[in-house]
């Protein structure tokens, strides 16, 4: 790692957690750690349907944060599993406010990548007066563009190796919509059929989340407990335009969180979310601290984005 560069602060335990009612059908894990009396963030984890992992907690200075993390409906230790029931962004939404009235804070940092960040722009824009700084990484706006350069055609002229095997799941004959054919089978009755697809379309992303293979991240992604919720629960949003009411929603509402500290952080090469999308946030928010780490793609492991992420949190802990 080259001098001055940040990396993640030690591992912690959470010094609270449990499980927390949202609605008749979901239950959130939920957790804290570092500093009771700190600054409150939230962690917003990827996906739809990712979960959190320890390491999660160690993007925030102990001393100064008080981290809250969560698993998204149908995520992680989350009841029900993989339900796609009751499961949209604006119920995500109002769960985040559900999570923050319960651990009893008024406002608090907010820090999402991936779809998390996707999550951290709808509640911001939507809560704009509870947000004292966002930190985003990995930029996806959730457009039907960005949908078809993963799934359909584009990362794949990339990667032709690993997306053989994506798309060998699905007849000839159904891939002109790859995203619509992996849906029946993710929703299909047949338990073989559900597990099938979703651990190629996990691996999928696992495959191309780092400029340079991770074969653990890859068997992570494998694993058919995580693929199931991970591919069930992202596809269900992406049938659904992640319940947008516009293609371009998340641009179109910057104008309410412009005021709001933030932090954009991009990897050069990441190709489950390229920088186009960051690049037109950036536009629409010239305000915002825009950092692209050229030797980068999309995980928030890559050591340049978790010094550029650090430093952020590192800065917005004296807010």
């Amino acid at each position: 790692m080259m001098a001055g560069m940040k990396s993640l602060y030690p591992p912690l335990e959470p010094f609270d957690s449990g499980m927390l009612p949202v609605s008749p059908v979901h239950t959130l894990y939920y957790e804290q750690c570092g500093n009771p009396e700190g600054q409150p963030v939230v962690f917003l984890h990827g996906g739809p349907g990712g979960g959190i992992i320890p390491d999660y907690r160690r993007f925030f200075d102990p001393a100064a944060y008080r981290v809250i993390l969560f698993d998204q409906r149908g995520s992680g230790q989350s009841t029900p599993h993989a339900s796609l029931e009751e499961n949209t962004t604006w119920r995500l939404v109002e769960d985040i406010e559900t999570v923050r009235a319960h651990v009893g804070v008024g406002t608090w940092h907010v820090f999402g990548g991936s779809w998390g960040s996707t999550l951290a722009l709808a509640y911001a824009e939507t809560h704009p007066a509870r947000v004292r700084s966002l930190t985003l990484r990995g930029i996806f706006l959730c457009r039907p563009k960005e949908i078809r350069w993963f799934y359909q055609e584009g990362a794949s002229w990339l990667f032709p190796d690993v997306w053989e095997e994506y798309e060998k799941v699905i007849p000839e004959e159904e891939r002109t919509d790859f995203v619509s054919a992996y849906y029946r089978r993710l929703t299909s009755e047949d338990e073989a059929v559900r597990l099938e697809a979703a651990r190629a379309w996990s691996v999928w992303e696992g495959s191309t989340s780092k400029l340079l293979f991770d074969y653990a991240m890859i068997e992570k992604f494998a694993d058919p407990e995580f693929a199931l919720a991970f591919a069930r629960i992202e596809c269900h949003y992406f049938m659904n335009n992640a319940f947008f009411p516009t293609d371009n929603h998340l641009i179109e509402q910057v104008g309410r969180i412009r005021h709001i500290p933030a932090t954009i952080v991009q990897g050069r090469y990441d190709v489950v979310c390229p920088i186009q999308s960051a690049w037109e946030l950036h536009r629409a928010w010239p305000e915002a601290d825009f950092r692209v780490v050229p030797d980068a793609g999309h995980s928030a492991t890559e050591p340049g984005i978790i010094h550029e992420l650090v430093d952020a949190t590192d800065r917005y802990k004296g807010l």
